[in-house]
């Protein structure tokens, strides 16, 4: 993480004093808890202090709505992946389930996977998650002949 050069601390700071009770509502409005909100509207802050561009535009409650609603869509995937995990092991008897510890690091490696998969072509996350519940022989074959993207195509057998 990259700190800005000194002579960008005010201006920063202005911003921060500026706009940080509108940033706090506007995501508290959205996320309906004040505790996240703060922790979002921290996190933009953050966000800001260590991006490569210095300038904020004419615009700076734009360019703070749009990290924020980038770190809210992120949380909100966090808590998705963290829900479907903890409806997979509800079911596990007391002696089976994961420590804490364990737990923080299946998550943490869920959601790493789960960023993966978003960055691939959409045909190419299909058949990769509907090959992890068959047993599939694969073939890497382009789907048009003018395509140089290749995808993973399942042949049953």
């Amino acid at each position: 993480m990259s700190l800005p050069d000194r002579a960008s601390y005010p201006h920063i700071q202005a911003l921060y004093c500026e706009h940080h009770g509108w940033l706090h509502g506007w995501l508290q409005r959205k996320l309906g808890n004040t505790s996240d909100a703060a922790d979002l509207a921290h996190d933009t802050f953050v966000r800001l202090l260590t991006r490569p561009s210095r300038s904020f535009g004419s615009e700076p409650r734009a360019l703070l709505t749009h990290i924020a609603k980038g770190l809210v869509i992120d949380r909100w995937r966090r808590q998705d992946v963290e829900r479907a995990y903890l409806q997979s092991i509800a079911h596990l008897p007391e002696a089976e389930v994961p420590s804490p510890e364990t737990r923080w690091l299946i998550l943490e490696t869920l959601q790493r996977i789960d960023a993966m998969l978003r960055e691939l072509p959409e045909r190419t996350r299909e058949a990769f998650l509907l090959s992890q519940g068959k047993r599939i022989k694969w073939l890497i074959l382009p789907l048009h002949e003018s395509e140089t993207d290749r995808h993973l195509i399942g042949l049953s057998g």
